[in-house]
């Protein structure tokens, strides 16, 4: 036996969709890859923390790539939405067209690695979850850098929170945080609990990005295996921490007191990148005593297959159910 670390060297091998999901799964995986057998999104890369302009350029990007992946989507959509602007904070207040519990409210908090993700793309995720889970949805379009880094967006967070309590009671609140708006979420509610506020009836956290220090051991070995998010992004979390520490709580809330958080739902997969994020919080919400179920799913990589896949389907089949039960 040795005291010395050693690295283990992996030899270059092939990583096939395996058999063990279904055949429209296997297709959303082989639509990741690229001729040269890599993911056709590890063409992309991120600008250096103090590249303002080309930060600049990246979000226009996004932004009209969201744009052009919404357009069949709004169109199916049923729900009404009214945007509002609460302190610093825009907030797309969807409410849906059939009859539905008044009391009820949810907060989605979008993804989009701290960076991407505002505008259209938040409204339109507002109206879908108010569609599918038949409640009042608030999306919180927070602020991002590079014009406003940290702690901008928890702010905002914080506000659109306040502001739904002054409309419902916590208990009939469920907050939905889905990759950087994961972090968010958890952050949020450190916040408030800090500020006296109550916490919200129950917690989703999809694949969130609560550890911006990258220290779990996913970050190495799904780098590039997650064919969504094939690599680090370490840019975008020093460009939102500004300088701050990233370890700091309230950046990465993993490391956060999670004590007398409400229930919580997590969910990855085994080819994220964000793999031990999810299963290492799940772990410290158990540690604080805080009831937490996590669903980890087959070769599923950040964000889901997407498309329809019957994973995903099943992904959006559980978290109806949490969010139904926790109203219960």
């Amino acid at each position: 036996m040795t005291d010395i670390e050693r690295n283990a060297h992996i030899p270059v091998r092939t990583i096939p969709p395996p058999r063990s999901i279904s055949g429209e799964a296997r297709l959303a995986l082989s639509r990741l890859v690229g001729e040269d057998g890599t993911s056709v999104n590890a063409q992309y890369q991120m600008p250096e923390p103090d590249d303002f302009d080309g930060w600049m350029a990246v979000k226009s990007a996004a932004d009209a790539h969201y744009a052009a992946a919404l357009k069949s989507v709004a169109g199916s959509l049923r729900s009404e939405v009214e945007t509002i602007a609460v302190d610093q904070a825009t907030i797309h207040v969807a409410r849906p067209s059939s009859p539905f519990d008044e009391r009820g409210a949810l907060i989605d908090l979008h993804g989009g690695a701290l960076v991407f993700g505002g505008g259209e793309a938040c409204l339109t995720s507002a109206r879908r979850q108010a569609d599918r889970h038949n409640l009042r949805c608030y999306g919180v379009d927070y602020r991002m850098p590079p014009e406003h880094p940290f702690p901008a967006a928890l702010d905002d967070c914080v506000a659109a929170y306040r502001h739904v309590l002054e409309h419902h009671a916590a208990e009939r609140i469920v907050i939905c945080g889905r990759s950087a708006g994961g972090n968010l979420a958890a952050a949020m509610l450190l916040r408030a609990k800090a500020e006296g506020l109550p916490m919200p009836r129950g917690l989703t956290l999809l694949s969130p990005q609560v550890d911006l220090t990258e220290s779990g051991d996913s970050f190495q070995t799904n780098r590039m295996v997650d064919l969504v998010l094939p690599r680090s992004l370490m840019s975008n979390n020093l460009l939102y921490a500004n300088g701050a520490d990233l370890a700091d709580p309230y950046l990465s809330p993993l490391f956060g007191d999670l004590q007398d958080f409400p229930p919580v739902f997590l969910q990855t997969g085994t080819r994220d990148l964000f793999l031990s994020n999810t299963v290492r919080m799940h772990r410290a919400f158990l540690n604080a005593g805080v009831d937490a179920a996590l669903h980890v799913f087959e070769a599923m990589p950040h964000g889901g297959f997407m498309g329809g896949t019957p994973e995903d389907q099943e992904i959006e089949a559980e978290l109806g159910k949490f969010i139904a039960a926790v109203f219960e």
